[in-house]
């Protein structure tokens, strides 16, 4: 599964950022699973409704994201 989670896209529902645990949501496996969230490397603070790219999986639960799209 860990290659399936990376680079699907998701949502912020909590805040990421550099020293915080923030959760996103993702579509996989036919619905929408929430997982906790670090930034990945260089990537700051990315606020809730961010669109995001899984870059990282570490089972069970817990992704490294970056946003999807430059501001």
């Amino acid at each position: 599964m860990s290659e399936d989670m990376v680079g699907l896209p998701g949502r912020v529902t909590g805040t990421v950022g550099p020293g915080l645990v923030g959760e996103v949501i993702v579509r996989i496996r036919g619905g929408a699973e929430h997982f906790l969230a670090h930034p990945a490397p260089g990537t700051g603070r990315l606020e809730t409704g961010t669109v995001v790219t899984v870059v990282e999986y570490l089972p069970p639960r817990t992704v490294y994201v970056m946003a999807a799209y430059d501001n």
